[in-house]
């Protein structure tokens, strides 16, 4: 241990992690202002040195190999860069490569793509645009790893690429995820916004656009916000068309951020746990043609009930995530649309002022060169003279110079020109450029000093690439009124079901197909069924507790169950308070009817569904009184015979429509029995579950009333039903 040297983590950190984050962060994930990361770029400017903006293409492998002078990290990684840039992959709206040959799809998750020995590229025409005037010094030039060559920092872009190219990336501590838009919306905004700095940017760039397509629901505070912050979320969904002839559906766009396999093993997870049950086969049937998923349906089923089942179950429809996250001079920035356009106006500027400059250097080096042949002009004999006479090779600069007051640069031009030209025309042809040459260096200079101009060279630049290269949008804008509304309940599947509920709080839902082929119940060893109902999967199912309580859940949102299972076990799906227990259950899908709550004081309350009806609330307290404790309950759709016991020896039967309606849940209800002290209601049961030849001798039309013994007859006949009650 002698030789270990202690060390704050936080050093280590800040020497041996700092710089890799830093690297992966500014050389790597996050794109620059002009819409690319570094492998990007060098791939490009490779196959712009190798002369690829014309000509024929050449293959793949090539262009891997030469670009790994620029970016030495393997021949891998270099390929992939490449696919996502060319026009067969289909992850750009603007393709930079123009390809040939098997790239895979930016769709498809299985698609590969072919070997680099067995494609061809080249670069595509809006390449040109990438590259304007870059060998005018529009942008800084640096070493490449090794010293050996040059390459550019920044493309000199002549359209806000940035906002044109869709781009992701993952670095440390941040990650960027820029959506692509339009281009030809791209330069109308763009132009707009240098006119007026407070425009509405949202008039011209309508939304992002996707090479994928598919349709984009337009929410305008979600888009305002992005369009502010650079952050929100963009709701894309596939297109689709229904082929009545074969009952099929054909999926032929889909969102830029899924997977034609990833929604296929959705579809079929869904059919197998008969989630979706009219779905009979789903295929991929992509080709040369296009994109398309084929989904076979029942001819019975409507294709957009399904579609829109699915939008809400796989990722037909998805969200596009935006996190506006882009390297300005170096230093990384979330911005919105007018911080983004702000900074690559000032970077094009740039650009511009810089070609400028060069531009006036060069005709300035001509023009002070004509204005050095124009001396000789003068006397063309002397010049001839002072060249013949001279004797040695290295005195006829500083012979020139000194015979026609010029400097070195003029002489050597003049000392280069061919004997045969030493004639007054081609002189003359040469010094006339003189005036043309001062009045283009004075109007380079004007637009050098004027902002207003150079913003004036920007729009037209973009006006003509956006005639040029601009397209249609891909991706449909969807506004709210445009939006097909389906009820909630159509998207549901419908089909008829029953519920069971056991003694220890276990709950099944079995489809009555599933229930007709399947054997006997499986419960606990001392548990039981105590309730069964019949309802249908859109119902709202209400359970009521021992503690006053009832929950709601909608059936379809409970898993089917097999006779065989066990069930769901309540108390963890509905999140029961501890000692709570369901007692009773109840399904309903329009709230008619009322609750039935008899009481041990001889009360029953009446209470209408109605006061359950609730929306969003899941659990409702106070669902019924618990100023006396509840011997029976019951959901009755209209008013019926109910015989109630007292001490289990007398009885009254009576209509539930002697019991006045209430509107609130906690209704005490009106005394049924009059009870003596220490009596209490032991027992409410429906008449059809009570045996007597003689009903009409309970029974009682006012209330409350004092009941009538049980005949020894109807208590021997009615053993086993007060056991099971």
């Amino acid at each position: 241990m002698d030789n270990v040297t202690m060390q704050p983590i936080t050093d280590t950190l800040e020497l041996n992690y700092m710089p890799y984050a830093m690297s992966v962060i500014v050389s790597r994930a996050i794109p620059e202002i002009d819409g690319f990361k570094p492998a990007h770029r060098k791939l490009l400017f490779t196959m712009y040195k190798m002369g690829l903006l014309t000509g024929a293409r050449i293959k793949s492998a090539d262009v891997v190999g030469q670009t790994m002078r620029l970016h030495p990290h393997g021949d891998g990684p270099i390929y992939e860069t490449l696919v996502r840039l060319t026009r067969g992959n289909d992850a750009l709206l603007h393709p930079f490569i123009d390809s040939k040959g098997n790239f895979g799809k930016q769709y498809s998750r299985d698609m590969a793509y072919a070997a680099s020995r067995y494609t061809e590229v080249k670069l595509d025409e809006i390449c040109t645009q990438l590259f304007s005037d870059i060998d005018k010094d529009t942008v800084d030039f640096i070493d490449n790893y090794n010293g050996s060559m040059k390459e550019p920092v920044l493309f000199p872009s002549t359209f806000p690429n940035i906002l044109v190219t869709s781009n992701q990336g993952i670095a440390v501590g941040m990650a960027s995820s820029i959506c692509s838009f339009n281009l030809k919306e791209v330069c109308a905004a763009t132009i707009k916004y240098i006119e007026d700095k407070d425009c509405d940017i949202s008039e011209y760039l309508l939304a992002p656009d996707f090479s994928t397509g598919g349709d984009l629901l337009y929410n305008k505070k979600d888009l305002d916000e992005i369009y502010a912050t650079g952050r929100g979320g963009i709701r894309l969904r596939a297109k689709y068309r229904y082929d009545k002839k074969n009952s099929c559906v054909e999926v032929f766009e889909i969102p830029y951020t899924t997977t034609i396999e990833a929604i296929i093993d959705k579809i079929i997870a869904l059919t197998k746990a008969n989630k979706i049950r009219d779905i009979t086969d789903v295929r991929d049937e992509t080709d040369l043609n296009g994109l398309k998923i084929a989904i076979d349906i029942k001819r019975s089923a409507n294709p957009d009930i399904i579609m829109h089942k699915l939008y809400g179950m796989t990722t037909l429809s998805d969200t596009f995530s935006c996190n506006f996250n882009i390297l300005v001079d170096g230093h990384p920035y979330t911005m919105g649309i007018k911080a983004i356009l702000d900074a690559w106006l000032n970077f094009r500027r740039g650009c511009i002022t810089r070609q400028l400059i060069f531009d006036i250097s060069k005709k300035e080096e001509r023009l002070h060169l004509l204005l050095g042949l124009s001396k000789l002009l003068l006397d063309i004999d002397k010049a001839i003279r002072i060249i013949r006479n001279t004797e040695e090779d290295a005195r006829v600069i500083p012979n020139l110079m000194d015979g026609f007051d010029i400097d070195k640069p003029q002489a050597e031009f003049i000392a280069e020109i061919k004997l045969r030209n030493l004639n007054k025309e081609y002189l003359l042809k040469q010094t006339n450029e003189l005036d043309k040459l001062k009045k283009e260096i004075e109007n380079l200079r004007n637009t050098l000093s004027s902002e207003k101009k150079i913003n004036k060279m920007i729009c037209a630049q973009l006006k003509v690439i956006s005639e040029k290269y601009g397209k249609p949008r891909r991706t449909n804008i969807v506004y709210e009124e445009e939006m097909l509304e389906i009820p909630e309940d159509n998207l549901i599947d419908d089909y008829a079901l029953k519920l069971f509920l056991t003694e220890h709080g276990y709950f099944k839902k079995i489809s009555l197909v599933s229930l007709r082929s399947s054997g006997g119940h499986n419960v606990k060893e001392d548990d039981r069924i105590i309730q069964e109902l019949e309802t249908s999967n859109r119902s709202d199912v209400l359970f009521f507790s021992q503690l006053g309580n009832v929950y709601k859940a909608r059936a379809y949102e409970f898993a089917d169950s097999k006779a065989s299972s066990l069930g769901e076990y309540l108390s963890n799906v509905l999140e029961l308070a501890e000692g709570e227990k369901i007692i009773y259950l109840t399904a309903t899908s329009d709230y008619t009817g009322f609750m039935i709550f008899a009481f041990e004081n001889g009360k029953i309350a009446k209470v209408s569904m109605d006061c359950y009806a609730t929306k969003n609330r899941k659990k409702l307290i106070n669902a019924y009184s618990l100023n006396s404790p509840l011997i029976f309950i019951q959901h009755i759709l209209n008013d019926t015979d109910l015989l109630a016991v007292r001490d289990t020896d007398k009885a009254t039967l009576f209509d539930t429509s002697l019991i006045s309606l209430k509107a609130t849940k906690q209704s005490n209800g009106i005394q049924v029995y009059s009870l003596k002290k220490n009596s209490r209601m032991t027992q409410v049961i429906p008449l059809e579950n009570f045996v007597t030849d003689d009903p009409d001798y309970y029974r009682t039309t006012v209330l409350p009333s004092t009941g009538h013994f049980i005949t020894e007859r109807d208590k021997a006949a009615n053993i086993k039903i007060k056991k099971e009650e």
